[in-house]
């Protein structure tokens, strides 16, 4: 080859580059949904903001995904959206699922559409060979810290031995964890329980437990909501020396809008709040104002991963860490993937403890109080179906009342 020759090849090789046909693994190919069946786990949460249902999403390509989360009711209205539909399409089905039954959906719905979201990344996740952390821009750190709710027990200690608060700060610590969590002076449910005289018992479980963690451990506490906004100011007052790593639900949810704002100019602690939300609507103005430190938002519960990461760009733009709140197991290996490409500060709440989950094979990669992304395709978990019943399915479309933006978005009818 001459020196001509030469150069006009190489200035060629960038063109033919671009021009190469995009492999076949890269491709999503085309598909439709077909199915949509409900599966009732064993020791099913009867909570619906906790539920632990099974859904399945099946397409006519022979992959299925799977989510977790709603009820028989919510998760049958919903499914109907998605029958016929491309299962890529992610954010189209997740606005017509939202506006197509004239009414907003509750918490209730929303935590049933956030179980079919989940299971429409992990069929995209499945078709393009990739987990669902690197469809969404790849991991930003090496794992999510963890901490335990109840904390964990020093190791060959009789599960029935009771423990100290400091002792089970203390092995929490050892166990990996980031943090040790604690009730509010907890009663028996039931029980009778005096906010003023918890706020006296409070202060020397926090001591307690500071001499647990150790001076660079960290510890939270969860109020429960238990509190009016001046028991709450009371209860954060007495726990600024011992430097709690969060005070959770201080104040009823109710109030959470009026109350936080004050109670934020009243003390330093940091406050998470949010188990109970919903959709991003429901909180946004606390975090826009830094009238919070953490947001609870989690999933399927704010409407799956398509809304958690519009929730995680808020927080991100108003440097507002989130600490999902807990609930079922595929719910949280969904919450690794996305709480790994999050900037910002997360911590998990895992109450599993490393055990596994007899119908989940494969699921969350969690070892010495620290939670893991992995390469496994779509949320990286393997459901064994035939130990679940099938109690729903979904075969046909349901109501489709919308409207069209001439550039064919959706709108409400």
């Amino acid at each position: 080859m001459n020196r001509r020759a030469f150069f006009a090849a190489l200035a060629a090789a960038p063109v033919a580059v671009a021009l190469r046909p995009r492999s076949a693994a890269a491709a999503l190919p085309k598909a439709k949904i077909t199915r949509v069946r409900i599966h009732r786990p064993p020791e099913l949460n009867q909570l619906f903001n906790q539920s632990n249902m099974v859904v399945t999403v099946e397409t006519d390509i022979g992959i299925t995904g799977i989510g977790e989360g709603g009820a028989k009711d919510t998760l049958e209205q919903c499914a109907g959206t998605l029958i016929g539909k491309n299962p890529f399409q992610i954010e189209a089905i997740w606005q017509e699922a939202y506006i197509a039954w004239f009414y907003p959906p509750g918490r209730e719905k929303t935590h049933a559409l956030g179980a079919l979201d989940l299971a429409l990344w992990d069929i995209k996740g499945k078709a393009l060979g990739l987990p669902v952390h690197e469809l969404l821009g790849g991991a930003t750190r090496d794992y999510c810290e963890c901490y335990a709710t109840g904390g964990a027990r020093p190791a060959g200690t009789p599960p029935d031995a009771p423990l100290s608060l400091t002792e089970r700060a203390r092995a929490t610590m050892e166990a990996g964890y980031r943090a040790f969590r604690m009730g509010a002076a907890d009663v028996p449910i039931g029980g009778v329980f005096d906010s003023r005289a918890a706020v006296r018992r409070i202060e020397q479980d926090c001591r307690d437990v500071r001499d647990g963690v150790g001076p660079d451990g960290n510890w939270c506490i969860d109020l429960h909501q238990r509190f009016d906004l001046s028991d709450a100011v009371r209860v954060c007052k007495v726990m600024e020396p011992f430097d709690p790593f969060f005070v959770e639900d201080p104040v009823r949810d109710e109030h959470a809008l009026m109350d936080l704002p004050k109670l934020r100019q009243m003390t330093t602690v940091p406050l998470a709040h949010g188990e109970e939300w919903g959709l991003r609507w429901d909180f946004n103005r606390l975090v826009e104002q830094h009238d919070i430190d953490f947001v609870r938002a989690t999933l399927p519960n704010v409407g799956g991963i398509t809304e958690m990461m519009k929730v995680a760009a808020i927080c991100e733009t108003h440097a507002v860490g989130i600490i999902p709140h807990f609930t079922g197991p595929i719910a949280t290996a969904a919450l690794v993937n996305c709480m790994s490409t999050f900037a910002g500060p997360v911590m998990l709440e895992y109450n599993y403890g490393g055990r596994p989950i007899d119908y989940l094979p494969e699921c969350l990669d969690f070892r010495n109080g620290k939670a893991y992304s992995n390469q496994r395709p779509g949320l990286g978990v393997t459901a064994d179906l035939s130990r679940l019943p099938v109690i729903g399915e979904v075969t046909a479309p349901g109501r489709r009342n919308v409207y069209r933006r001439p550039d064919g978005s959706l709108t409400h009818w």
